[in-house]
């Protein structure tokens, strides 16, 4: 009996918990509408030539105010978030960073990042608790609780790993296309295109060939339309993107702004570094293949192999002494 209540207990807890909290958000949700509706009415006077209108505007509001499943899904993980979010001022940073590189810019992104941590270790013990009222096998105690602190611990640092996976995978993506927008680059400026004309252009042309370099340029475009100084939105560039090679372009256009040198001449030299850079990538891939390729031949290939060779003869072997 005590095996069978703690999972309900738990689990009864969790439910309440939950409820208490999405109750709460929406009670707040529909007193933000009730005081949004108050000051539209203010605004827009009542009468008989503007009752339409006023209806009309708080149509409206009330149609702006629906959110979608993810917007309500980011607010309930940013209020979790703001309990579990370090107070350590550093490691916020270098959350925000991990953030940037994978193109999350939002400002609530680093307390919905710790929102869903924590929502992930509810989650997990939640399931093994509906599990084990399912499966209805006896467990100990202790052997209950050691599985819902380890579901608990996994499901925090869950977010956390798939987060460097997709910092890895848009690395990747972007650097396979970083020569091709360089190439780009060079012919826009060598075409009499001033640089931040050339880097808007890049931007548009690699739209469908490389979305997260023309998504990075863009905003470098805007961060200097908006009056930031270039040399402060490449380094924004160069620390969005978190790449080696990214960063060799920023300090090589800071350098040739501040001397005075030729910017089209040292983009050639560099896309053609990227070129080769790229191409010795490639090199180094096909040169780890074979050694990639022992193990799945050892187990998979070999034996079915021998199967098929060896094994007639073995039959047939089997078969004379067997007389």
């Amino acid at each position: 009996m005590n095996n069978t209540l703690i999972p309900i207990i738990i689990f009864a807890a969790l439910i309440l918990l939950t409820t208490v909290i999405l109750l709460s958000v929406r009670s707040r949700q529909k007193r933000r509408k009730l005081i949004e509706r108050v000051k539209q009415d203010v605004r827009v006077p009542f009468s008989e030539g503007t009752e339409k209108t006023r209806l009309g505007a708080d149509k409206t509001i009330v149609k702006s105010d629906k959110e979608s499943p993810a917007q309500f899904f980011a607010k309930i993980a940013g209020k979790f978030g703001n309990i579990a979010k370090p107070k350590d001022e550093e490691n916020i940073s270098y959350v925000r960073r991990l953030l940037l590189n994978v193109g999350y810019r939002n400002k609530n992104a680093v307390n919905i990042f710790f929102g869903i941590k924590v929502l992930c270790a509810i989650m997990l013990p939640m399931g093994f608790s509906l599990l084990k009222l399912s499966i209805h096998k006896p467990m100990s105690p202790v052997h209950i609780i050691f599985i819902f602190v380890l579901l608990a611990v996994i499901g925090f640092y869950l977010p956390s790993l798939w987060l460097r996976a997709k910092i890895a995978s848009r690395k990747e993506i972007i650097l396979i296309g970083f020569p091709d927008a360089l190439d780009l680059l060079v012919v826009c400026v060598e075409g009499g295109m001033g640089l931040d004309a050339a880097i808007n252009r890049v931007g548009e042309e690699m739209k469908l060939s490389n979305k997260e370099i023309s998504e990075e340029f863009k905003v470098l475009n805007t961060e200097m339309r908006l009056g930031k100084l270039r040399k402060d939105a490449l380094k924004n560039l160069s620390r969005r993107v978190g790449l080696e090679d990214m960063n060799n372009l920023v300090t090589l256009l800071n350098q040739s702004e501040k001397f005075g040198t030729s910017i089209a001449d040292a983009l050639r030299v560099y896309s053609d570094t990227m070129r080769t850079k790229r191409y010795q990538r490639a090199e180094e891939k096909a040169a780890k293949l074979p050694v990639k390729l022992l193990l799945p031949l050892i187990l998979c290939i070999f034996p079915s192999l021998f199967i098929v060779i060896l094994g007639p003869a073995l039959i047939n072997a089997f078969r004379i002494f067997s007389r």
